[in-house]
């Protein structure tokens, strides 16, 4: 009972525009006091303290740096000039300039938040010009660029793994079928797009230019061999990987492409910090909250009632899956993940569900949170830069969210799907 007390006062308090981090932190605090008194309080600093400070959490401030770097010094720019050159002779060419852009942007970036704001700014445009219309522009860059958050490096997989306590590399590995599969699911969508509104192609394939951007470019698709070769391979850590895409994206924008300054890296690094602070605020108070769960055990009494309600995985999927879905309509990825996985997972564990397998669920469910409004974090920026209408740009992002919604089906039932190539390297 308390455990839904906790939980209603926390959405109370959200809908009164009441910021997250504060309303969790403020119902922990109250939670903390009427069940230890006063002298409870000397241990929440430490708490808050010791929950935003784990190793793997590192890796957050560290991946969105690197995505604002890459911007900034021209990389993601090359990125886009490759896609153009290898796609530019199909129908709607810049539709899927956008989202194959996506995918390679989202193996450096890790947020979808950062590959819409970066990509954004260039493709919508771009899109307008040449007569797209501004709902469609918005819909395919704001759903691709949630892709962002299944391919791997991706940060609300790694707040995952730090809440329950499994392996990050795994779900990065998990990540990778899934989020092509998306990917190359929204290109047919969007060639449907462009023969239905004769869209036009950008230029014939000619290979030379392809080698010129290829070259050009290449430096920049260092980054993601380098990230996730060295993850994959064991040679780094996740968190140690994205130190180094910090690394490699200051020494490619500075002495490779030479557009990287001073005065452009200061301003990238302040972006980071804000977008990492909110993060990380959320994740300190949350702390409060998982503490007082913990002494009150509960997660644990939430198991075992749901335990003895059914016993059925499947079901239990099920209704985890309509829990995230209806999650992400009202909270950022982040928050959800803090708020709910320490709270589910005992019930994950108790009917047998792989860690791994429903990390990618959970990851998947909050990706189509970010497309559903009313918050509809990556909708809102892609609406913001196209000056559109978030309800008619979401008539339009239907298509797109449906592809979203196949590839969860299929990631939650057909477990094959996101565990067959961490089973392929990892056994089991």
């Amino acid at each position: 009972m308390a455990i839904f007390v906790l939980f209603g006062a926390v959405m109370v308090l959200v809908l009164l525009n009441v910021p997250i981090a504060i309303a969790l932190g403020v119902v922990a605090l109250v939670a903390i006091l009427h069940a230890g008194g006063i002298a409870a309080l000397a241990n929440v600093p430490l708490v808050m303290y010791t929950g935003s400070t784990s190793f793997p959490l590192i890796a957050i401030p560290l991946f969105i740096l690197a995505g604002a770097i890459m911007n900034a010094s021209g990389i993601s720019r090359r990125l886009i000039a490759l896609s153009s050159a290898v796609f530019g002779f199909v129908r709607g060419a810049l539709a899927q300039v956008t989202i194959v852009t996506s995918l390679f942007f989202a193996e450096i970036s890790g947020s979808a938040v950062a590959d819409a704001a970066a990509l954004g700014t260039i493709l919508i445009p771009a899109m307008k010009s040449k007569g797209y219309s501004k709902e469609f522009s918005a819909a395919v860059l704001s759903s691709a660029s949630t892709l962002a958050v299944i391919i791997p490096p991706s940060i609300p997989m790694i707040l995952y793994a730090a809440m329950a306590d499994t392996s990050v590399v795994k779900l990065f590995v998990a990540g990778i079928v899934p989020g092509v599969l998306g990917g190359l699911l929204m290109m047919v969508i969007a060639y449907r797009f462009a023969r239905l509104y004769n869209l036009p192609v950008e230029e014939k394939f000619d290979r030379r230019r392809v080698w010129a951007a290829l070259k050009e470019a290449s430096w920049s698709l260092v980054l993601p061999a380098l990230i996730l070769g060295g993850i994959f391979g064991g040679v780094v850590t996740a968190t140690e990987g994205a130190a180094l895409a910090v690394l490699a994206a200051v020494v490619i924008g500075t002495v490779i492409y030479r557009e990287l300054n001073l005065k452009a890296l200061y301003t990238a690094m302040i972006d980071g910090v804000v977008q990492t602070a909110v993060v990380m605020l959320l994740v300190a108070a949350s702390a409060l909250l998982g503490i007082h769960l913990t002494e009150i055990q509960a997660p644990q009494k939430l198991a075992a009632a749901a335990a003895a309600l059914s016993n059925s995985r499947w079901l239990v999927l099920m209704l985890l899956n309509l829990l995230f879905l209806l999650l992400g309509l009202f909270l950022h990825s982040a928050a959800a993940i803090i708020l709910v996985i320490p709270v589910v997972m005992p019930l994950v564990q108790a009917v047998g569900i792989d860690p791994v397998h429903f990390g990618i669920i959970v990851t998947i469910n909050l990706g189509i949170g970010q497309q559903t409004p009313p918050v509809a974090s990556v909708l809102t920026v892609a609406c913001s830069i196209a000056r559109a209408d978030i309800w008619e740009v979401t008539k339009v992002n239907l298509w797109f969210i449906g592809v979203l919604l196949l590839v969860l089906l299929l990631s939650t039932y057909v477990p094959l799907v996101p565990l067959s190539l961490v089973r392929l390297f990892y056994g089991g």
